[in-house]
Order: structure tokens, then C-alpha cells, then sequence
């Protein structure tokens, strides 16, 4: 378990009335399918399937990244405030300090766009840093 997620920072993770979905999953390859279908299920009972596939791909992505570098669990959290006013915070965590970096992928390259999908998909991103280890946050805009 990696412990309470760092949300300092981000009036949604810190709002009144928010309602807050969270996981955590081992460093294994199924963690990626189990993430994603559990980021479905959360959104599609909040009622907000309409943004359930860029979500779904979203975390996919980050879920994906920190399999590849972190060797410790994965935390996933979705935090939608309940007026609708501000957006769907999610973060996925990692026990690794380093911060992502954002590259280049040249177009025969199997591998380097998921940051680049998330600055492109997301209305905000970033990360932070935690108590062991790092946030990658993203803020999707809800359907008015």
C-alpha cells in the first residue's frame, strides 16, 4: 500500500463534498487491465461514461509508465467534486521519486507518447512529489 496521496496543492482533492475513488495495485502487468476496468466502473457509476474513455486511456498510460519504472505498487484515484463545477482529478502514484519526463517519439517509435497523449487530452497535468515517491495528476472538464 503506498499510503494517503499528497493532494496539497489541488483544491479538488481538497474540496468538501468531493467524492473520492481510490486503488492501489502491484507492480504487474495485469495492473494496467485492472486499473482501467475499475476507472470504468467508478466513472460509469458517478454517471460520467462520457468521459470514460479518455480516462480509461489516460490512466492506461500512466499505469503503463510507472510499470516500466517503479518497481513498488501503483495508486490510482479519481476525485470528482459533487457540485460538477470543477473538474475530475485523477493521480496515479508511484514509489518512484523521479519525475516523468516528456519526449519525443519519432514516428517508428513504439513507445514515448504517453505523457505527450495526457498534455494533448487533459485540461491540466503535472506532477508532484509525495511522502515515497511521486503524483502524476491530470484534470478532465466534466460535461456540463
Amino acid at each position: 500500500m503506498i499510503g494517503v496521496i499528497d493532494t496539497e496543492g489541488d483544491e479538488a482533492g481538497r474540496a468538501a463534498g468531493a467524492e473520492r475513488a481510490e486503488w492501489h495495485f502491484p507492480a504487474d502487468p495485469g495492473a494496467v487491465r485492472t486499473a482501467r476496468a475499475r476507472v470504468r466502473k467508478q466513472l460509469d457509476a458517478w454517471g460520467l461514461d462520457q468521459v470514460g474513455d479518455v480516462t480509461v486511456l489516460l490512466v492506461s498510460e500512466l499505469v503503463t509508465n510507472s510499470l516500466r519504472h517503479a518497481t513498488g505498487p501503483i495508486g490510482v484515484s479519481l476525485v470528482r467534486p459533487v457540485d460538477g463545477t470543477a473538474p475530475l482529478l485523477v493521480e496515479v502514484s508511484d514509489p518512484l521519486p523521479d519525475p516523468p519526463r516528456e519526449r519525443s517519439a519519432e514516428p517508428d517509435d513504439e513507445s514515448g507518447r504517453g505523457l505527450q497523449l495526457v498534455a494533448c487530452s487533459a485540461r491540466r497535468w503535472g506532477t508532484r512529489q509525495g511522502r515515497t515517491g511521486k503524483t502524476v495528476w491530470f484534470e478532465l472538464s466534466l460535461p456540463g
